[in-house]
């Protein structure tokens, strides 16, 4: 079955830097798009950002345009999110996820916290 397993996050001041892991494993990780998405406190989730198959495509939400960087490396299975410049309403739960036909694959989520 697909898994997905973020990683990374912590407690940051504004203006740090952080860098998130996705590990997926149970599926031919290259043929998939990967997204971001992030839920802040009392918040719906909301998507960031999103890589192609191959990492040569990416598309941001406004609000991190600029700031974060979406790359993969197909050979790991791994996706990442390299955030600078944080800001406190960068605060949630980032969750990594997958579409898989009809199904969204999400992982347990991982918890930034930007101080001000």
């Amino acid at each position: 079955q697909v898994q997905v397993v973020e990683s990374g996050g912590g407690l940051v001041q504004a203006g740090g830097s952080l860098r998130l892991s996705c590990a997926v494993s149970g599926l031919t990780f290259s043929r998939y798009r990967m997204d971001w998405f992030r839920q802040a406190p009392g918040k719906e989730r909301e998507f960031v950002v999103q890589v192609s198959e191959s990492g040569d495509n990416t598309y941001y939400a406004d609000s991190v345009k600029g700031r974060f960087t979406i790359s993969r490396d197909n050979a790991k299975n791994t996706v990442y999110l390299q955030m600078n410049s944080l800001k406190p309403e960068d605060t949630g739960v980032y969750y990594c996820s997958i579409r898989v036909l009809i199904t969204r694959h999400w992982g347990q989520g991982t918890q930034v916290t930007v101080s001000s």
